[in-house]
């Protein structure tokens, strides 16, 4: 995709240009709980990422945006919860809790990153 045309053709040194949903919310603090921002899975995958993306790098494949509650969602976690809301038994409710750990899921954000927006194209 090509960058809008006011945008500096050359970022600096250390950061990567993502493309990160309208309104998503705002990044949080370190530390703070997650609320959805999606700005970790966009600039690179968790190590479950790594293995659902076949990628070290860019986006992970299981993010998915929900237009519903306007915030990124891990997919592989929203699978695992759909499959324990059908009655999936304990082996969903299991391999749920390893997702959730495996991801940090609720641990708080522990991305060192820092959003710039850039105005969209024209």
């Amino acid at each position: 995709m090509k960058p809008p045309p006011d945008a500096p053709a050359t970022l600096p040194p250390g950061w990567q240009r993502v493309l990160w949903h309208a309104e998503a919310p705002a990044k949080p603090a370190l530390g703070q709980p997650c609320n959805g921002c999606g700005l970790c899975c966009l600039a690179e995958p968790c190590p479950l990422g790594m293995l659902l993306s076949r990628r070290r790098s860019g986006p992970c494949a299981a993010l998915r945006w929900s237009d519903a509650q306007q915030r990124y969602l891990c997919g592989a976690l929203a699978d695992a919860a759909q499959a324990v809301a059908a009655g999936g038994g304990w082996r969903a409710r299991a391999w749920q809790r390893l997702l959730r750990r495996w991801i940090a899921a609720g641990d708080g954000c522990d991305a060192d990153l820092q959003a710039r927006h850039e105005p969209a194209s024209r």
